[in-house]
């Protein structure tokens, strides 16, 4: 649901057993601004569970802050390290599930989808998206947190891919798809 105004905020979320970044985005139209950005910084935590608890309360407070219409959030990479995998999961469910416990709609993307939507290149660094991101919203923030750019990045990542029309809608072939479509296809 848009704010007054035709107003839409993405809450964009890097999860993080050790520092979750945040990013909140508004949209007037087709033009995404900075609202916010940040993180939570859970290194002074020892226990593993109070740190999944943070980063549920500190999720539902900017939620109840801000009240953004959609969680755009990072998927987790595929690693080596089993635990490290684990600790990243439940970061992950952690914000998710503060994001469904206020109703709000969930939405992850991969790393090198991010990067592709922010910088056109899958492969760019955190500092290459942080740099776009300051160049495509207009800000200037020598001291960010990379973790919270790339939180920024998930959100404005979502609002790119929202403005795509629904490619292919779920259809198999090009069969299927005209054959779904008959009404707006000519033939």
């Amino acid at each position: 649901m848009n704010k007054a105004g035709g107003e839409r905020i993405i809450l964009g979320i890097d999860p993080g057993s050790t520092i979750t970044g945040y990013g909140l985005i508004s949209v007037k139209g087709k033009t995404p601004s900075l609202l916010a950005l940040g993180i939570f910084d859970l290194r002074k935590k020892e226990d593993h569970f109070q740190r999944i608890r943070i980063i549920f309360e500190e999720t539902l407070a900017l939620i109840d802050r801000w009240h953004p219409d959609e969680l755009a959030i990072e998927a987790p990479f595929f690693g080596k390290n089993i635990q490290s995998m684990l600790k990243l999961g439940r970061a992950q469910g952690a914000a998710i599930s503060a994001a469904l416990y206020r109703d709000l709609p969930v939405f992850e993307y991969a790393p090198r989808m991010i990067k592709m939507s922010i910088t056109g290149r899958g492969q760019a660094s955190k500092e290459q998206v942080a740099v776009m991101l300051k160049t495509l919203l207009s800000f200037r923030d020598e001291k960010i947190v990379l973790d919270a750019t790339d939180a920024l990045g998930a959100a404005l990542c979502h609002f790119y891919q929202s403005q795509k029309p629904a490619a292919g809608q779920g259809c198999k072939s090009w069969e299927e798809f005209v054959r779904k479509n008959s009404d707006k296809v000519r033939q």
